[in-house]
Order: C-alpha cells, then structure tokens, then sequence
C-alpha cells in the first residue's frame, strides 16, 4: 500500500483522479463556474463596447439635435424612442421649454439607465464566485487533508512521501478555487468600473440633447 502511495502519479489529471469524491464534487463545481466567469465577462465586455460606440453616436448627434435612428433594443434606440414618446404624449399641452426639456431629460435618462441595468445583470455572480470560491477550495482542501490523516493513521506510517502525495491532492482544490476567483474579481471591478464611466460620459450628452431638443421642438423628433 505504501508503495502504491509513493509511485502515485502527481500531475492535475492524477490528482484529480486520486481525490476524495467530494473534493471532486468541489473542482468541478469550480471549474463550472469559472467557466460561467469567463463566458459571462466576455458578453459583458462586448455589450459595454456596444454601449460606448452608441454614446459616441449621441455625441455626434447632441450638437445638431437630431435623433439618430436604432433598433429598441440598442441604446441610441431606446433614448430616441423614450425622447419620441415623450414629446408625443406633452405636445397638447401647454408646457414651456424648461418643462419640456426636464421631461425629455427624465424620459432619456431613463431609457440609459434600462440599458445599464440590463447589463449589470450577471454581476452579482462574478462578484459572489470571487469572494465565496477561495472558501469552497479551502473547504475540498480541509475534507482532502482530514481524509489523508485518516488513510495514514491507519497505515501507521508518516514519512514524507506517504504524506506528501494526500496533501498536494487536498491542496489542488483550494488552486482551483483561487483559480475561479482571482478572474471573476478582476472581471468584476473592470466591468463596473467601465459601466460607471459609460454612466458619467453619457449624462452631459443627455442634458445637451433635451436642452436642444426642447429648443427646436418637432424638428429635432421627427
């Protein structure tokens, strides 16, 4: 039996195989997830790429107020559909160009916000997997360890290379776990952070198209 121990094979495949069925429930579980993490963040990256070139769009188009056509689902879509509404249910009305403007800027700001909400969806995960993933890894690390103290108790026998080859295999699902979590953190922070800069980039051009809009009235709508 100890010989089996010191000849067992050390690489991730043999240490995987060799594990506890439990820590093997644990680095697949992890391994899932960070697939999920990596698949998640790429749809998030590009959706923000998205968002920032439909800003630039609005850009263009604030100076001259004018409200660039898009599908509902895109965001320059969105703004113009909310600006179009917007004016259409306040044109018999009464109202001045301030008010105008206020409810055309409340109208808009709005549809943005839809828009970055519904990327921030998903998040949640990302942020829980990179503080919750060391402690799963621990704890495949805590039940491979107590399991490798139990098989060498009853083999009566401490010498390194029995030891050795039960705690690399513990020790393999607190890596995995590291391995999920450092990305979904840094995925996390950047997509947030890139979220937050589209938020702050696109409020001045939101004021600039309601101001204008409310200025030039029908024109700038239709």
């Amino acid at each position: 039996m100890t010989e089996e121990i010191v000849g067992r094979d050390l690489s991730i495949l043999g240490l995987f195989h060799h594990a506890d069925i439990v820590v093997k429930c644990i680095i697949i579980g992890l391994l899932l997830a960070s697939v999920v993490c990596w698949a998640m963040a790429f749809e998030k990256f590009i959706r923000v790429w998205l968002v920032n070139r439909e800003i630039r769009v609005l850009e263009r188009n604030s100076a001259s107020a004018t409200l660039p056509s898009g599908r509902t689902s895109s965001l320059v879509g969105s703004v113009s559909e909310a600006a179009r509404t917007e004016w259409a249910e306040g044109s018999g009305t009464d109202a001045s160009a301030g008010e105008v403007r206020d409810r055309l800027e409340v109208a808009m700001r709005a549809a943005v916000k839809r828009k970055l909400k519904s990327i921030e969806q998903g998040l949640p995960f990302l942020a829980t997997l990179g503080s919750a993933a060391p402690f799963i890894g621990l704890f495949g690390t805590v039940w491979g360890i107590m399991n490798s103290f139990t098989a060498i108790a009853q083999q009566k026998d401490t010498s390194l290379a029995v030891v050795a080859p039960g705690i690399a295999e513990a020790l393999f699902a607190t890596a995995v776990g590291l391995a999920a979590a450092i990305p979904a953190v840094i995925f996390y922070n950047q997509i947030t952070v890139a979220l937050g800069r589209a938020s702050e980039r696109v409020a001045p051009v939101i004021v600039a198209l309601a101001r204008t809009l409310s200025r030039r009235g029908v024109e700038g709508v239709n």
